[in-house]
C-alpha cells in the first residue's frame, strides 16, 4: 500500500473509463456526472478525502463521452492523475452559481442532449439545467452501477492486495484471542495490524464479538471479556486504494466441546453449499437456496453482496429475495459470501470469504484458514 498520496495505476484507470464510457453509449448519456465519492473515484482515479458522516450532493467529477475527458473537483494537483489536466480542474466555491459557469463552459456541455447523474439535491436539481441548456438530466446511477459490477484484472489485483492486509489484521486478532481478553482489545489488535500493513480506514470498525448462546443473531452482552467455551467471531476489513477488501472468521476460545464441532461441520456443510452457487450464469438466489439445502435458517444479515468501491450489485439477502431471483452471477463479479449457523447454547459460527465470480468456476480470493471440526 502506498505511503503517498497518489493516483490510481494507469491500467485501472483506462479500464474503468473503459466500462464507464460503454455504459454511456449504452445509456446514451452525453456526459455523466459523479457526485457519490466511490463514483467519482471509479471514473477519475484520483483518491478522495475519506470521512466518516455522509456528504450533500455536488458535481464531484464528470465524463463528456464525445472528447473522454474527465474534470474534477479539487483544489490540489497532488494525487491528481497526469491524464486530467491542470485546466480540467475545479475548485470549491461559495456560491453553486460560480459553479454552474464553470461546467456551463466545458466543451460539450452545450451540445449535451442527455446528462445523467448518480444523486441529486433539490438545488442542484434547478441548478444543472442551467449548466446543460440543451439537456436532459437523467438518472446516472445504473451506468456507473452497471460498470463497476464487473472486476477487471487490474482491479482484481489491487483488491488482493488490500484483502492480504484485512487478512493480516484477522491472523493478529485471532493470536490475541484467549480467556480474559476484551472484544475492545482484539478489534484494537486486529485494526492496528491492518494499519500496520498499509490501510489505516476500517471498512469496519465492529471487529470483534463473543456470539450470543441464547439467541441466534444476537452477541453476547452480559459481559464483553472473552471466557473459556466462547465462540468468538472477528471481521476484518479495510478500505485500500478505494477498495473494501473483507475476510472474516469465528474460533472457539479454550478446549472445543463436541457440541461445538457438530456446529463446525454444519457450518463447513453450509459453506461447499454456497461456494457451489456462485457459478457464472446461476441466479443470486441460489445463495439463499444454499442455507435452505443445508438445512439452515437464512440469517438477517446479506448471505453475499458485491465488493468494490463501496457496496456494489448485487445485495443477496432474505428481505429482497425477488431481486435476488432475478439478478444473475456474472464473471467478473468479486462477492463478499457469508456463512452463519447457529446452536442453542453454544453460538454461532460466521465466515466470510472474497470469491471471484469466473467463467470457470469460483475464485476464492482470500486464504486464511478455516477451522476443521475435529
Amino acid at each position: 500500500m502506498a505511503t503517498e498520496i497518489l493516483p490510481d495505476d494507469r491500467a485501472l484507470r483506462v479500464g474503468r473509463r473503459e466500462r464507464v464510457l460503454a455504459q454511456m453509449h449504452a445509456h446514451d448519456l452525453d456526459i455523466l456526472i459523479a457526485g457519490r465519492q466511490a463514483n467519482a473515484r471509479y471514473l477519475s482515479g484520483a483518491p478522495q478525502l475519506w470521512v466518516a458522516g455522509t456528504r450533500p450532493f455536488g458535481p464531484v467529477a464528470l465524463i463528456v463521452r464525445k472528447t473522454g475527458a474527465v474534470h474534477l473537483h479539487s483544489t490540489w494537483d497532488e494525487g491528481i492523475p497526469e491524464d486530467i489536466p491542470h485546466e480540467n480542474l475545479y475548485e470549491t466555491m461559495w456560491d453553486p452559481r460560480n459553479l454552474v459557469a464553470v461546467l456551463r463552459d466545458i466543451e460539450g456541455a452545450a451540445d449535451a442532449r442527455r446528462v445523467g447523474t448518480d444523486a441529486l439535491s433539490p438545488a442542484f436539481a434547478e441548478l444543472l439545467p442551467i449548466a446543460f441548456p440543451g439537456a436532459e438530466i437523467v438518472d446516472g446511477e445504473l451506468a456507473f452501477r452497471t460498470a463497476r459490477r464487473i472486476k477487471t484484472a487490474a482491479e482484481i489485483e489491487t483488491m488482493r492486495a488490500g484483502l492480504r492486509v484485512a487478512e493480516q489484521g484477522l491472523a493478529a486478532g485471532l493470536a490475541a484471542l484467549a480467556p480474559g481478553v476484551t472484544e475492545q482489545a482484539l478489534a484494537g489488535v486486529l485494526l492496528e495490524a491492518c494499519a500496520a500493513g498499509g490501510v489505516s480506514t476500517p471498512a469496519t470498525q465492529d471487529a470483534a464479538w463473543v456470539t450470543a448462546r441464547d439467541h441466534p443473531w444476537r452477541r453476547a452482552t452480559e459481559d464483553r471479556r472473552v471466557q473459556e467455551g466462547d465462540l468468538v467471531a472477528l471481521s476484518s476489513g479495510v478500505l485500500g486504494d478505494g477498495y473494501i477488501g473483507e475476510v472474516g472468521r469465528t474460533w472457539p476460545v479454550g478446549q472445543a466441546s463436541p457440541a461445538t464441532e457438530r456446529l463446525y461441520g454444519r457450518w463447513n456443510r453450509l459453506w461447499d453449499n454456497l461456494i457451489q452457487s456462485c457459478r457464472a450464469g446461476a441466479p443470486a438466489a441460489g445463495l439463499l437456496d444454499a442455507y435452505l439445502t443445508a438445512g439452515e435458517p437464512l440469517p438477517v444479515l446479506p448471505v453475499a453482496r458485491g465488493l468494490g468501491m463501496g457496496f456494489d450489485p448485487p445485495v443477496v439477502t432474505p428481505t429482497l429475495r425477488r431481486t435476488a431471483e432475478s439478478e444473475l452471477l456474472e464473471p467478473g463479479m468479486v462477492l463478499a459470501v457469508t456463512g452463519y449457523v447457529w446452536a442453542e447454547g453454544v453460538g454461532a459460527v460466521f465466515g466470510r470469504d472474497a470469491v471471484l465470480i469466473g467463467e470457470n468456476g469460483p475464485q476464492i480470493l482470500t486464504s486464511s484458514p478455516h477451522r476443521e471440526p475435529r
